[in-house]
């Protein structure tokens, strides 16, 4: 008989027959608990309408919540090749809703995927979550049409996403987001979901590409290497760690520190500085 999603055995005992376990290199951390799967599925906007761009999707758990809740097609990028007895076998029971794609997400060419439109959804791995992000965001800057991400990242990262300025948290991740995107942490991940168990609790954060903001912004990688200039040094003042600019021509003093800029200024700043 051919399986169908919801006939698949658990994750974990695919996993069990797999002989597959979490992979320190790929910082791998597997999610079982189906409530979870479920509820970061569903959390995806319009998903019964939208493809669907899964990073590391390991032993399925959530590539079959998507494709429970009604994703028309789910891509699969992931690295660990041992994974393909599992893969496989979701991809046959999808009735062709799933591909796998094995590789490395960062070198993946995303616009070579022949998808006009999609929305990403990932249990990112950790070491690579930020790179991911701040990637996809240039992304959709240059056109994109990435409709939603639907991400889950540490918290304290999660956290530096969604901040404001004035908040502590706030660094070169915010004015980025804020510059692209409306971004929300949905709800909180407990660290005993995983298996292995990580020492960090994690969250799940929803950043929607913003028209309006993307047609104000004329060039994101500038930006992205001023605020990491900036916030790379963020006790000293700018005026010390770019030296040699009009800083009054900005409404600035040059003692300012990065934190003390709104991400509207950091954009200002990027018309007219290039490093």
């Amino acid at each position: 008989m051919t399986d169908t999603i919801s006939s698949l055995p658990p994750v974990s005992a695919m996993m069990r027959d797999a002989g597959l376990e979490p992979k320190k290199q790929f910082g791998q951390n597997f999610l079982f608990d189906l409530n979870l799967t479920g509820r970061i599925a569903r959390s995806v906007p319009d998903i019964s309408n939208t493809t669907v761009i899964e990073v590391g999707p390991g032993p399925a758990g959530l590539t079959r919540a998507l494709l429970a809740a009604g994703a028309p097609r789910v891509i699969a990028i992931e690295k660990d090749t041992t994974t393909e007895p599992i893969l496989s076998r979701v991809a046959a029971a999808s009735g062709g809703r799933l591909s796998i794609i094995y590789g490395d997400a960062l070198k993946t060419d995303f616009a070579a995927l022949g998808v006009d439109e999609y929305a990403v959804c990932s249990n990112l791995p950790y070491n690579v979550g930020t790179e991911l992000l701040i990637g996809w965001l240039q992304m959709a800057a240059a056109g994109a049409k990435i409709k939603s991400m639907t991400l889950m990242f540490q918290r304290e990262v999660a956290m530096r996403i969604v901040a404001r300025q004035g908040d502590a948290a706030y660094g070169r991740l915010a004015v980025l987001a804020s510059l692209v995107a409306d971004s929300r942490i949905l709800f909180d991940v407990p660290n005993t979901a995983f298996v292995p168990k990580p020492k960090v609790q994690s969250a799940i954060v929803q950043i929607i590409p913003n028209a309006d903001k993307i047609a104000a912004i004329k060039n994101l990688k500038n930006i992205e290497k001023i605020t990491a200039r900036l916030f790379g040094m963020r006790r000293k003042m700018i005026r010390g760690i770019i030296p040699g600019v009009d800083w009054e021509r900005f409404g600035l003093c040059g003692t300012e520190r990065a934190e003390d800029l709104a991400p509207e200024k950091f954009m200002e700043l990027a018309e007219s500085i290039v490093l």
